[in-house]
């Protein structure tokens, strides 16, 4: 709620500072004495345009404080949380400075925020009802919701909030594999080409190097052949290492036995040496062969590192890297044939999560309609106290075009109100006169007492242009609603004056040749005088003073 305001140089306003309370306060005072005043304060409070010419004559700047009193911060909290900004702990300060010259500063406990921020926690905090306020029942863009919280529809809400939430996450991943498909069907053809090129050539890794090799070899050929034919006419013809080795054996064999064992280490050389050049021979033998075989591929060679080479050229990748593009781009065209099964299965989730959505849907939108019923009795049972008999409020469900579903469901909804017989009902605010709206708006309120999210309301002039018993339906409705809400109402009516728990009066002095607004909380007989005053006029006598005695003890009752 709404704990204290306090101003300073806002207009006619030198210095106020106001502590609120729970209920009902009534603020009165002649025309023109600066009702209106307080309520632009607040609203600069709340956030709304500011300009120069709300800045006292003479001061350089004019600020208002509003501080409250949070019972549940959840909603506060919600906003400040989406600013970065840390939890209201209860309670919050919003302070917002205009200097004569137009700017505006806005600080929410105490730290400097944008006048958007602002504004936002204004609208979870306050309800200003007038003719010209377009927040609260006077946005269409509210009614739904309201209509879902006098209900008590939360859980089938967020429960069609969830399918949603769900049906998009299906359609954006059929979307997606749509996308991915219709790409890669339009690289298919070349994918194809480029997969039956690698089959082909088949490439592997290290192939290039080993081919290299081999070339290097055979174009060599002659001088290798020439080498290989020397070292192994040096090992095996008469004359040749493997015959000189034979011959060591030989004459040291048939002295081992009369040495002693002394030559024992020099025959196991001589074997080991007689094994390498038996496998050095071999392997010249084995070389020489071939060579002799690969005589005729150097042509063959040439053309595959041709092909190999141009083939990494074409794909802008090292020779060895083919094999890698070879398994990609096979597997890309294996991912593209799976598609349609994919996107098929895709296309089903999407559906059953659309038909999920929908049926939930439904059932919120049975239950919208069953409520609007209940709403439109129940106001209408408020109306003719408030000279508003011939009324006739209407809630529409109506139910919109696939394109604007939404977490909210397939509905849109309207307060609509007719004035007159036989007329066709219109949106609040272009049907209902000022003070028939203020009665509407009142009747509403006073219905969706316990569905109201923001916890002060301030009406402002709800009873203009009725008296008697319909001022009287109006201060005991305005009474109702206090007791569930905290309730501000600038009032001319003394029947509307009565029903208040807390009575605040306003009015003009002139002091030094400067005019200020003073508003002063009354006493009890203060109180009385001032209901005496708005029932008589200027001269205030003692049937009106018993009048407002009997005004005042009806509304104890």
């Amino acid at each position: 709620m709404l704990a204290s305001l306090s101003i300073r140089d806002v207009v006619l306003i030198d210095r106020l500072d106001l502590a609120y309370e729970p209920g009902l306060s009534v603020l009165t005072g002649e025309t023109g004495a600066g009702k209106s005043i307080l309520l632009d304060a607040l609203g600069l409070a709340l956030g709304e345009r500011a300009d120069s010419g709300l800045v006292r004559h003479g001061a350089d700047q004019a600020t208002v404080i509003a501080a409250f009193e949070l019972s549940d911060p959840s909603a506060v909290d919600a906003v400040l949380g989406d600013a970065d900004l840390a939890p209201s702990d209860g309670a919050l300060i919003l302070r917002r400075v205009v200097t004569a010259d137009g700017r505006s500063r806005a600080y929410v406990n105490d730290q400097p925020t944008s006048v958007g921020l602002m504004r936002r926690l204004g609208d979870v905090l306050v309800e200003i009802q007038g003719q010209f306020d377009q927040r609260g029942l006077m946005d269409p863009s509210t009614h739904r919701d309201t209509l879902d919280a006098f209900a008590g529809l939360g859980r089938q809400a967020e429960a069609v909030a969830t399918a949603w939430s769900a049906w998009r996450t299906a359609l954006v991943a059929l979307e997606t594999a749509r996308a991915d498909l219709e790409k890669a069907r339009s690289d298919e053809d070349y994918l194809r080409h480029a997969v039956a090129e690698l089959d082909q050539l088949a490439p592997e890794v290290g192939e290039e190097a080993r081919l290299a090799e081999t070339r290097s070899m055979l174009m060599n050929a002659e001088a290798v052949v020439e080498a290989l034919n020397t070292a192994s006419a040096a090992i095996a013809e008469d004359g040749g290492a493997d015959n000189a080795v034979a011959r060591a054996q030989r004459a040291l064999e048939r002295v081992a036995d009369r040495a002693g064992g002394r030559l024992d280490t020099a025959l196991a050389a001589l074997d080991r040496a007689a094994a390498e050049l038996q496998d050095a021979g071999a392997e010249i033998a084995a070389a020489a062969a071939d060579i002799e075989a690969d005589g005729g591929t150097l042509t063959e060679i040439d053309d595959r590192l041709h092909a190999l080479r141009d083939l990494a050229r074409k794909h802008g990748v090292e020779v060895d890297r083919l094999p890698e593009v070879h398994r990609r781009f096979a597997d890309h065209l294996a991912a593209l044939d799976g598609k349609g099964g994919e996107i098929g299965a895709l296309t089903a989730a999407e559906d059953k999560a659309r038909r999920a959505y929908a049926e939930a849907g439904e059932i919120l939108s049975k239950a919208r309609a069953a409520a609007a019923a209940k709403l439109d009795s129940a106001i209408s049972k408020e109306l003719p106290p408030l000279k508003l008999d011939k009324a006739r409020f209407e809630t529409m469900v109506s139910r919109q075009d696939e394109g604007r579903w939404g977490p909210a469901g397939l509905d849109a909804v309207a307060f609509q109100v007719a004035t007159n017989p036989g007329m066709p009902a219109g949106p609040l605010s272009k049907i209902a006169s000022g003070g028939e709206l203020s009665r509407f708006l009142l009747a509403l309120k006073v219905v969706l007492a316990e569905a109201s999210p923001v916890p002060t309301l301030v009406f402002d002039e709800v009873d203009s242009g009725v008296g008697g018993a319909v001022a009287a339906a109006v201060g005991d409705r305005l009474a109702r609603l206090a007791t569930r809400l905290q309730v501000l109402v600038v009032t001319h009516s003394p029947q509307v004056a009565a029903q208040g728990a807390h009575h605040w009066h306003v009015a003009k002095r002139v002091q030094n040749q400067m005019t200020a607004t003073d508003v002063v909380r009354l006493s009890t007989e203060q109180r009385r005088e001032e209901i005496a005053r708005m029932l008589s006029g200027a001269a205030v006598t003692s049937e009106a003073r018993a009048a407002a005695d009997s005004l005042l003890s009806q509304s104890q009752r």
